[in-house]
């Protein structure tokens, strides 16, 4: 086996058939921390000059001219062959020394322990605690949660064999119920291009403001488009209803119950049923005089609801970022934006709808236990990864990180 240097080119072939690439690992996102002041190297293994081991490894430099280096999902490799992983780590650990680097962060995008829908061990399923335990024994730390740059815990939904009316069936029924409701309100799923990206933008920053999480920059948004739209790999979604279609389609569902309420005889029997209806019409006159003061005050018959940012890059489907607007959540959109890309993954051959980040340990009902409801009802499973680990590499790493301590 041969530790050494390899081409972006070699890379990319390698990366683009391996099990365990993300569009975290791609070489484009190297082209997004170039921004930020990240130089990029790719290393790899070799065996009878075939490509048996590779990373992409983004350096900066932090403190007395050393660097940190960080390699995003990485290693792409076998990492039960503990022989390979020991010899690519050791060479990785001397060329990141002649590097001026002090500390190296990775973060493999390998599951630790399968779960199920509700976060619990699955008796007999994958374990990779051999990975870990491995990891340890070659000097890495683990970094704790609340640190790690990368979701750690995720929720997904296999799509592989599987068609749109078998998913719509097994999805819990409140959520199937969402995605009817939305679809019987007229509500539109529009991709957006590049020049109306502050649309999106501006979504966010209303969201994060009302979650307290911290907004990325516009220029965040328009440089992964230009790094993945033309391979189809990024898409922006943004929904809208049209408030005058919908009080047309709710005064004609009003009139409707109005006539069998009308029809219904004085006799005792029809009373329940009389009240029901009645009740179902006095819901939707204040839904007829809520959407008609929007459009009174919005100026327009047409409103922005929510927007969603998926990655597309085989074999998943990741719902990467998402925000609403407070006003209009009652419109549950989101679920329809989630239906849509489901059935364009199993459409387009996508093995499965990762529908991204949950807060961990989710059978312990931690904060933020709502972001994993709405996706549980999808239906599909809990995926916690082995996580980030962090390898000192010289003395400075225990320095630096006293430095930090005492700057907190």
């Amino acid at each position: 086996m041969k530790f050494q240097e390899i081409t972006e080119k070699e890379y990319k072939k390698y990366w683009e058939k391996h099990p365990l690439k993300t569009f975290l690992s791609a070489p484009e996102i190297s082209e997004l921390r170039k921004k930020s002041n990240w130089d990029t190297y790719y290393v790899g293994v070799k065996e009878d000059d075939k490509l048996i081991a590779a990373t992409m490894l983004l350096a900066h430099s932090r403190h007395f001219g050393k660097y940190e280096f960080y390699s995003p999902r990485g290693y792409l490799l076998d990492l039960n062959n503990q022989k390979l992983v020991d010899f690519f780590t050791n060479e990785l650990k001397k060329y990141i020394k002649e590097k001026k680097g002090y500390i190296f962060r990775v973060d493999p995008y390998l599951i630790y322990k399968e779960r199920d829908i509700d976060g619990n061990i699955v008796e007999g399923g994958v374990d990779n605690s051999k990975v870990v335990d491995n990891l340890y024994k070659l000097g890495f730390k683990k970094v704790p949660t609340p640190n790690m740059e990368q979701v750690g815990w995720m929720f997904s939904l296999d799509l592989e064999g599987k068609t749109e009316e078998q998913i719509m069936k097994e999805m819990k029924p409140n959520t199937r119920n969402n995605i009817r409701k939305t679809e019987k309100f007229g509500i539109s799923v529009n991709e957006i291009g590049y020049d109306e990206l502050d649309r999106f933008q501006n979504i966010m920053e209303e969201t994060s403001k009302r979650k307290g999480f911290s907004n990325r920059k516009l220029s965040y948004y328009q440089e992964m488009y230009k790094l993945f739209h033309d391979k189809d790999e990024i898409k922006y979604f943004i929904t809208e209803l049209n408030l005058k279609k919908y009080v047309e389609r709710l005064k004609s569902e009003r009139k409707e119950k109005e006539d069998k309420l009308n029809s219904l005889s004085d006799a005792k029997y029809n009373d329940g049923e009389k009240k029901n209806l009645t009740n179902e019409i006095n819901s939707i006159d204040k839904r007829i005089t809520d959407s008609e003061d929007i459009m009174k005050d919005k100026g327009t018959d047409i409103i922005t609801l929510s927007g969603s940012m998926f990655m597309l890059i085989k074999p998943e489907v990741i719902y990467l970022s998402s925000g609403n607007y407070e006003e209009f959540l009652k419109f549950n959109s989101q679920y329809l934006i989630q239906w849509e890309l489901i059935k364009y993954g199993i459409k387009n051959g996508f093995k499965r709808h990762n529908f991204y980040g949950i807060p961990e340990n989710i059978n312990e009902h931690p904060k933020d236990y709502g972001i994993y409801e709405f996706k549980r009802g999808f239906n599909g499973y809990v995926e916690e990864l082995i996580g980030e680990f962090e390898l000192p590499i010289t003395w400075h790493y225990n320095l630096f990180k006293l430095i930090h301590k005492l700057k907190k």
